[in-house]
């Protein structure tokens, strides 16, 4: 799990990886700790899972970026599923759970 701060960096992503999941988490929302906490459980359980983040406080550009490119409205938490270059899949809020990540990366 890496944290993703530019928009530089983020598009070296999209570029390097075929496949990879990637969270919104502000660090100051108790649902998003909580959506964190099930993100990190998550991929300490699947180790071959390519996995990133940012904390919106200290990369609002970025978030935005990422909302606008793929034209999927901001949340804070939020999941998303990379794929080929596009967004698959995305879940925010309570939706963010360990199960719901799973089926999503299994599918």
């Amino acid at each position: 799990m890496k944290k993703i701060e530019t928009i530089e960096e983020f598009n070296e992503l999209l570029q390097e990886n075929h496949k990879f999941l990637f969270v919104k988490h502000s660090t100051t929302c108790p649902v998003s700790q909580a959506a964190f906490d099930e993100f990190e459980t998550f991929i300490q359980g699947h180790t071959d899972v390519a996995a990133y983040y940012l904390f919106v406080q200290e990369a609002r550009p970025l978030s935005n970026y990422i909302a606008e490119e793929f034209e999927i409205k901001h949340e804070s938490p939020q999941a998303l599923l990379f794929e080929n270059q596009s967004v698959k899949w995305n879940a925010s809020h309570w939706k963010i759970t360990k199960s719901s990540l799973n089926n999503a990366v299994l599918a």
